[in-house]
């Protein structure tokens, strides 16, 4: 028999949320102050979302964010999605530790992927040179840039690496799930194996790979550490621009930022949550 929580457990309930959402709510609330204080109560207004639409380095840090989000999250998904297929047909033996390392970048600390991908960056920018140098001096039908930089590439690139794994660990349950049996079933009935996949087993696994593709864009909408060593000096994203904001005097353009990242960051979360609830009602 289930024991209700008692009193006090409740209480460390409430004070743990309270804690954790209090001050969320205070900076969405004072986002729509009329006064730049950040602790005086002026009266309601929208005039730091209109300073926000308004500032063209936030407005190009969004669409350089979006970009790179939607991008890293198609390609991190067909990947995840393959990868995932390919684990699923593996034997055992090999899986189990294939699996653990593909874990290990979500459980690894940010600073530590965002370092090491741009010694990876800087150590390949400097092969390159030493190889187009070469190749250059050679011959003279084509002439290879000599200088690569972090930038929009190198960011994306970054994202995708650290999405796959979301993709493959929301794609696996949904493979597992799945009878072996339906794409043989499914071949034996004169379906190629491509037609079988795409009419058999990727309706089966759609919810998983449409959970990771929405897990996927809001790591990326969300990641601060990694964009910041990836990036280089000539894009940068909204995480980045906010965090050069509160090095100087801190505006409410930056309440504004945050409120609407977080209503996103939410809104996606929800999404999710109702697929999965519809999903169980589905079975059941």
């Amino acid at each position: 028999m289930n024991r209700k929580p008692s009193a006090f457990n409740r209480f460390l309930m409430a004070l743990v949320f309270f804690f954790l959402y209090a001050p969320i709510f205070v900076l969405i609330v004072f986002s729509f102050n009329d006064s730049s204080s950040r602790t005086v109560w002026q009266g309601f207004t929208l005039r730091w979302y209109g300073e926000l639409v308004r500032d063209r380095q936030i407005m190009s840090a969004l669409s350089s964010t979006l970009l790179v989000s939607l991008l890293a999250t198609a390609a991190a998904t067909v990947a995840g999605t393959m990868a995932a297929i390919g684990f699923f047909n593996m034997k055992k033996r090999w899986r189990g530790p294939l699996m653990t390392v593909n874990n290990i970048p979500m459980t690894n600390a940010d600073i530590v992927t965002g370092v090491s991908l741009c010694l990876l960056f800087v150590a390949f920018f400097g092969g390159w040179e030493a190889f187009a140098r070469w190749l250059n001096g050679a011959q003279g039908l084509i002439r290879l840039p000599v200088h690569l930089h972090m930038g929009f590439g190198t960011l994306l690139i970054a994202h995708i690496t650290f999405n796959i794994p979301y993709v493959i660990l929301s794609v696996m349950p949904k493979l597992r799930q799945m009878d072996k049996n339906l794409i043989d079933a499914a071949q034996d009935l004169g379906c190629t194996w491509m037609q079988a996949f795409w009419k058999v087993a990727l309706p089966e696994i759609k919810p998983g790979i449409v959970s990771g593709a929405l897990i996927a864009f809001t790591m990326s909408v969300d990641d601060f550490v990694i964009s910041y060593f990836t990036a280089g000096s000539g894009t940068s994203t909204l995480a980045m621009v906010v965090y050069g904001m509160t090095k100087r005097r801190i505006s409410p353009k930056i309440n504004a930022i945050s409120s609407l990242l977080f209503v996103t960051v939410l809104a996606l979360l929800v999404i999710v949550n109702i697929r999965e609830a519809r999903q169980e009602q589905r079975k059941l």
